[in-house]
């Protein structure tokens, strides 16, 4: 099953983006009366045959479509991005074919980059929903300054953790985690949170969580992270 992505879809019949088009018709050499698959990333999943296979515009009729149930619970990952772009888009591509909901990139005392190219990580977004099958587009939220997550009323989700480097707490997530909830995680950069920031992420109802003994890089952390909320709601 080959998935392809068109938002806003609300007639019998639609064009396809450019670039999906080209995929379809060039690389896939699908050719009119061919059935295809398509979502519009918020949860429906169209059933379509192509009418006119064109690599610049195909155009598609919807035969059925349904909605896939979302999930009984919700990942939102707040991480710091890293020092090379390249790893921070692995991690995202990733964590998407695992089961994130939601990402938002943050700026912190010891971050090693305040900004990143967010059109490059929707890609990255969207490739990886084609690749494992995934209706529902995770939301990219733009970076943030680390104290705007830590103490507005936005991010005052569910259950909230902060994971750090510390070996005077052994509290694991998957020991303070509960099934079918909302979680906001939040992973530092390289050089760690700095005690101030944590201090205050306590304060704002953030339980301070290991991820384990081993010491890990920045995106491993998200990455690891995600797998195990993943795993409680298997």
């Amino acid at each position: 099953m080959q998935l392809f992505f068109q938002e806003n879809i609300n007639t019998p019949t639609f064009d396809l983006e450019p670039d999906e088009s080209k995929h379809l018709c060039r690389v896939l050499r699908k050719k009119t009366g061919d059935q295809v698959f398509v979502t519009d990333g918020n949860g429906q999943l169209f059933e379509c045959m192509i009418i006119d296979a064109n690599p610049k515009r195909t155009s598609l009729e919807v035969r059925r479509h349904h909605e896939v149930p979302a999930d009984s619970f919700h990942i939102h990952l707040a991480i710091a991005p890293t020092k090379s772009p390249d790893r921070m888009e692995w991690m995202v591509e990733k964590i998407t074919e695992i089961g994130v909901h939601e990402i938002t990139l943050f700026e912190s005392t010891n971050s090693e980059r305040s900004y990143l190219k967010t059109d490059r990580l929707e890609k990255k977004i969207k490739a990886a929903c084609k690749q494992s099958l995934k209706y529902r587009v995770p939301t990219l939220n733009p970076i943030r300054k680390l104290s705007e997550i830590l103490e507005s009323a936005e991010f005052n989700e569910g259950q909230k953790f902060i994971a750090y480097v510390d070996e005077n707490h052994d509290n694991h997530l998957l020991d303070l985690a509960e099934p079918n909830s909302s979680y906001l995680i939040l992973i530092g950069p390289e050089g760690d949170f700095d005690e101030k920031e944590i201090n205050t992420a306590i304060e704002n109802g953030f339980k301070p969580i290991s991820l384990g003994k081993s010491r890990l890089r920045t995106e491993t952390a998200g990455l690891s992270a995600v797998q195990m909320l993943q795993t409680l709601n298997r």
